[in-house]
């Protein structure tokens, strides 16, 4: 088949898509994928090892550093999920909606089957516009209904407890969200849609949730659409480049460190930046714990490596993870199910609800403490959790064997196995 399949968000969005299209195209299909990043334009045809072509779109939305780190400040600032998720919408998908919709359009009509991140409502209209199959793609299970899990923020009430939250949620949702997919909708001709979590999220034609099994169940409650793949990863994605020789020294040269990492939510501006830093930095001293700090503007903020602490840009955490004792990081989809495949225990520091959802994930496995909140931690509130988890060889046992599990699978065989046999490619 000719598949097209179209990402929006930051990087950690981008790279479970990048793997599911090369997989796709090893397998015999002709995959084109669709790039909107918030943060970047480094996303060409050199990333993909297997032909797949790979076009920008609108990237990056936001190209004022000091802007996306007023924007950041703002959504980290609220507390209230619904509000998080709309500054999100309207600052970085509504301005860039028109062009992410014509080139869905084309998309559609040059292709057979199309794939998108479940949040991407252009795509979701087009596919419907044009009347082409359609395969959304969670990569948090926080947004599918069900009765034995509450939704992000609520505290489980029970199977009849949590029906009703949901139906609650539903109705602020739909009142809040869902007038941004209804507006494109209805200037292409469509009906204002039915549910913006059960129609806008998720495709009823195949919705697939790229999370292990190790961390997410298929609950008996979900309608058949739903269906677990496991994480997207692939190892020796050009995207994530290789280890340098000063690091792989660093490493080799002292007791596993603790990885230090707050992904792409870490601020872009210097002061913001330097703040977040000194705080890594400041809770790996008070633990006492060989760190490495990823920081892509670490030098602009005025610090230096050491030989107990070494500031990187972004690294390969396929590669790094394995080899550090825990990872300190903000609870990322990506970067979570990272850590897990490593077979390491986690510290969450959370920046907003989503990645709550991802801490209290792990917390729930045994895989991590209690979560903390990025507006409210401390270095002495991290490193006590750091010295909590390098020191637990439960959580560092559970860790290794769920790690182990995580590695016999292979998401990316088992969503292109299904998209296969679903659409009888």
């Amino acid at each position: 088949m000719r598949i097209g399949i179209q990402i929006w968000g930051s990087r950690g969005d981008i790279r479970p898509l990048l793997a599911l299209a090369e997989g796709l195209q090893s397998s015999g299909h002709e995959v084109t994928l669709l790039i909107t990043c918030i943060e970047s334009a480094d996303f060409n045809a050199s990333l993909s090892n297997s032909g797949v072509k790979i076009q920008n779109v609108a990237s990056p939305v936001i190209h004022d550093k000091e802007e996306l780190a007023k924007i950041g400040k703002d959504i980290f600032a609220q507390s209230n999920p619904v509000k998080q998720i709309k500054t999100v919408i309207e600052k970085f998908f509504v301005p860039v909606e028109a062009e992410m919709y014509q080139a869905a359009e084309k998309l559609c009509l040059d292709n057979d089957l199309v794939i998108g991140h479940f949040f991407h409502y252009a795509l979701q209209t087009a596919t419907e516009l044009i009347g082409r199959p359609h395969v959304s793609v969670m990569l948090v299970h926080s947004a599918v209904p069900s009765s034995r899990q509450p939704p992000i923020g609520f505290p489980n009430l029970g199977h009849l407890g949590n029906r009703i939250t949901w139906r609650a949620l539903k109705l602020i949702l739909n009142k809040s969200l869902k007038k941004y997919p209804d507006r494109l909708r209805k200037a292409h001709g469509l009906r204002p849609t039915n549910d913006f979590v059960g129609s806008v999220l998720a495709s009823h034609q195949l919705t697939l949730i790229a999370v292990s099994p190790e961390i997410c169940r298929r609950q008996n409650d979900w309608p058949d659409y739903y269906q677990v793949c496991g994480f997207l990863d692939a190892p020796g994605l050009s995207i994530d480049g290789q280890l340098s020789e000063r690091l792989e020294e660093f490493l080799s040269n002292g007791e596993a460190p603790v990885y230090m990492t707050f992904g792409s939510v870490m601020q872009t501006d210097i002061p913001s930046q330097r703040e977040d830093v000194t705080l890594l930095s400041d809770a790996a001293k008070m633990a006492d714990r060989r760190a490495i700090i990823q920081a892509p503007l670490w030098q602009e903020c005025g610090f230096c490596s050491s030989k107990d602490l070494y500031y990187v840009h972004p690294a390969p955490h396929r590669i790094i993870f394995p080899r550090c004792k825990l990872i300190v990081h903000h609870g990322g989809a990506g970067t979570t199910q990272a850590a897990t495949l490593a077979g390491k225990p986690s510290v969450v520091v959370a920046h907003i609800a989503e990645q709550e959802f991802w801490g209290r994930e792990l917390s729930r496995i045994g895989l991590a403490p209690g979560l903390l909140l990025r507006r409210k931690v401390t270095a002495e509130k991290l490193a006590k959790s750091i010295r909590s988890v390098a020191s637990s060889d439960d959580m560092t046992e559970k860790a290794r064997k769920i790690g182990a599990a995580m590695n016999r699978e292979d998401g990316v065989g088992v969503a292109v196995r299904i998209i296969n046999e679903k659409f009888k490619a």
